[in-house]
């Protein structure tokens, strides 16, 4: 048996290694007080799935007897991506539901992503569940739940093929890296009049082939081989709960989501004219004067899925995004992360083109780097974070933005860096018009991190 940890209960999630920090006794704990929970929100039934990780199955079936145990109906939808759990949410007689995944991460790592009463449910709410079970009062229904399957494939493929309408026939290749967005990925695009080259769609929790995660460009090198050596215009990738989507140019560029979310915010706000986009703070410096040239107001915003979907929430921005891939469609759409989905709507605007790789290629772009990690001692990238912000100083008259880290703006480019909430780092990213002025942001952020800690280990 393993004993709680309250290290598992993170920022937007619940995520462990199991036999280690998680196994099926603390997810059937997590089922009792998340069930607990939802009845104290009204809510009398919620939704689960898993993905295709080897420890889903015990662990899904354990949070269903916790679910039924705080006497909450359990509607089972399988093996699913993440967002069919929360399509289920909307379209299913529930709002509440909980999806077991490991999302990108290595095969031993498995975790739930929760919908409450329609809220993505995250930090408080999160460590209240921990609370709760902490605390011992968790008590049985004298009545447990019902348990019920629902097989939720053909209302979710059907919704999309019958809103999602490409212009004209098109061969893609589309690479699952073996997570279950391959059970789903190829029938959806064929449904919508694709033809498709399906690269590792056969579900594999062992990850054999690489990772699946699209934001890494060495988990994209068999994908951009497939479109080099076959006539697939173009390539679409998925992390391993399909709620994240990556892209590939015929020519082998990769269109990062900060990119991909230009064409995504013309298109939306021809519909919605002058509406705010929601982008987060990683994100490229070319995307906010693109939102306003197509005529939308654009906001950045805390980097966080569960933050951007309480924050579109909030405003009633048809559209937000962050730079790890997340998109997130209020128009037409539920306003819920959906990889498989917008790859739909990506589809749709590209086949308006001859060329989607010109389209794409031609996308406004800087010298940027990938998000680069500098790894610190557990809470250390807290208080390292908390010290640059009162003490940095930069020289000139940069444009400083604190709403999750440090962003610093300069005439030709910009530097972030900012605390992970899952893990302990600091993630830093830069972006410049020449490598000159990348060097040069990149030696004004080393010294001011060296100052406030001379024995960082910098990953630039």
């Amino acid at each position: 048996m393993v004993s709680l940890s309250k290290s598992i209960f993170k920022a937007y999630d619940i995520r462990g290694i199991i036999g280690n920090t998680l196994d099926a006794g603390i997810a059937r704990q997590i089922g009792h007080a998340f069930g607990a929970a939802a009845l104290a929100k009204g809510e009398r039934s919620v939704v689960i799935g898993r993905d295709g990780r080897l420890s889903g199955p015990e662990l899904a079936a354990a949070l269903a007897q916790g679910l039924q145990a705080a006497g909450v109906d359990v509607i089972d939808l399988g093996m699913v991506a993440t967002p069919m759990v929360y399509f289920g949410t909307n379209a299913l007689e529930t709002k509440s539901g909980i999806m077991v995944t490991g999302s990108h991460n290595p095969p031993d790592y498995n975790g739930f992503k929760m919908v409450l009463a329609g809220e993505a449910i995250y930090g408080d709410a999160i460590t209240g569940l921990y609370d709760s079970i902490a605390a011992g009062t968790l008590q049985s229904a004298a009545q447990p739940g019902g348990y019920r399957t629902h097989d939720i494939r053909a209302a979710y493929l059907e919704r999309i093929i019958g809103d999602v309408k490409i212009a004209r026939p098109i061969k893609i290749a589309v690479d699952c890296g073996n997570g279950v967005a391959g059970a789903f990925a190829g029938d959806l695009y064929r449904g919508m009049g694709c033809e498709v080259i399906e690269l590792f769609c056969d579900v594999d929790g062992t990850f054999p082939n690489h990772h699946p995660d699209p934001a890494h460009p060495e988990n994209l090198q068999d994908l951009i081989r497939c479109l080099e050596e076959t006539d697939a215009e173009i390539g679409l990738a998925f992390d391993g709960d399909g709620d994240r989507l990556g892209i590939v140019t015929k020519d082998g560029q990769i269109i990062y989501p900060d990119r991909q979310m230009m064409l995504f915010a013309a298109d939306v706000l021809s519909r919605n004219p002058g509406a705010q986009i929601l982008y987060d703070v990683k994100c490229t410096r070319h995307l906010a004067p693109y939102i306003e040239k197509a005529g939308g107001t654009p906001l950045m915003y805390k980097t966080g899925h569960s933050l951007v979907k309480a924050k579109l929430k909030e405003t009633g921005a048809p559209l937000g995004g962050e730079m790890s891939g997340h998109i997130f469609f209020k128009d037409r759409w539920y306003g819920f992360d959906d990889g498989l989905y917008a790859g739909a709507r990506m589809l749709e605007i590209l086949t308006k083109q001859q060329d989607p790789s010109a389209l794409l290629n031609a996308l406004p772009q800087s010298d940027s780097t990938p998000e680069l990690h500098l790894h610190l001692k557990e809470g250390e990238n807290f208080a390292l974070m908390d010290k640059l912000r009162s003490d940095a100083k930069f020289p000139g008259n940069e444009r400083i933005i604190t709403i999750d880290g440090l962003r610093v703006e300069y005439a030709d480019g910009f530097g972030l860096a900012r605390s992970s909430n899952t893990t302990p780092v600091i993630v830093l990213r830069f972006e410049a018009e020449t490598p000159a002025a990348l060097a040069r942001i990149q030696g004004q952020f080393r010294d001011v991190i060296l100052t406030a800690k001379p024995d960082a280990q910098l990953p630039f």
